[in-house]
């Protein structure tokens, strides 16, 4: 038996992405300019990307960006309460990747590698690493 994967176009992929980020983004509450930098978009970019119409294409680095800030997510939801992983991205952290700094601050300065770093941090405390 083969199975046949259903081929997706680049714009839905960028659909879809866009819209579970934007959802992140509104349970984090984050900001318009540290949305648009964990994304490494412009603020108008992102203004514009968040909208259904979005007709723009975003890089592999932005897809890889949205894919583990879904991620970084999903660990939240399911080691933390509601409240804390609704907030934990927003509150200064003196773990050992953030200095006492927010970790989306860290993201922001260190890119998608600091991104991944995160990912798996929370991937290692809830057992999966």
């Amino acid at each position: 038996m083969q199975v046949v994967a259903k081929k997706r176009e680049p714009r839905q992929i960028n659909a879809v992405a866009l819209k579970a980020y934007a959802r992140v983004v509104d349970a984090w509450a984050l900001s318009l300019k540290d949305a648009a930098g964990l994304a490494d978009m412009s603020e108008s970019t992102w203004k514009r990307a968040k909208k259904p119409d979005f007709a723009g294409e975003l890089t592999k680095d932005q897809l890889l960006r949205l894919s583990a800030v879904i991620g970084i997510y999903k660990s939240l939801e399911l080691y933390f309460s509601d409240t804390l992983a609704r907030t934990w991205v927003t509150r200064p952290n003196e773990g050992p990747l953030f200095g006492g700094q927010r970790p989306v601050e860290t993201a922001i300065e260190g890119g998608l590698p600091q991104i991944l770093a995160i990912r798996t941090y929370l991937d290692a405390l809830r057992g999966g690493a």
